[in-house]
């Protein structure tokens, strides 16, 4: 995903990479990739049109460990250090074909597939962000245990 993305990365965003071992996950991967890939275009976008200074993009992985029991979690946070996104429209991010761009540029619907993407892979999505200092992402999804 990262890969395919880097053409769209201005020459003065820096991409972070601080991945750790994981247990594996039973997922599709072609849609788990959907999914990181429209969280990563919306921070692309957001630092490519931003005018502040160091831009970064950070992608992180991290076994989370059990949450209950018989469930583990892995996590999976993207953050950016861009313009941020008001609190007014955190809430409808997630909303089928909400977006900020003009009329007749883009769909709105890529965070609300992140969210079914998830979803159905029984996980959940947690979004931070204050304007002016950046965006967070996590994706939470269930590890296969070693029983399974």
């Amino acid at each position: 995903t990262l890969l395919i993305l880097q053409s769209y990365l201005a020459a003065d965003v820096q991409l972070v990479r601080q991945y750790t071992e994981l247990p594996k996950v039973e997922c599709y991967p072609r849609q788990l990739n959907q999914a990181i890939l429209n969280i990563l275009l919306n921070a692309i976008e957001a630092l490519n049109s931003w005018t502040g200074p160091a831009k970064a993009i950070a992608v992180e992985t991290e076994f989370v460990g059990q949450v209950e029991p018989g469930r583990s979690l892995v996590r999976i946070t993207i953050s950016d250090n861009g313009p941020g996104i008001p609190a007014t429209v955190q809430a409808q991010i997630f909303d089928p074909f909400f977006t900020t761009k003009p009329l007749g540029e883009g769909t709105g619907l890529g965070l609300s597939t992140v969210l079914g993407i998830i979803k159905n892979h029984q996980g959940f999505v947690q979004v931070s962000s204050e304007v002016g200092q950046g965006s967070q992402f996590k994706v939470y999804l269930p590890a296969i245990s070693d029983s399974q």
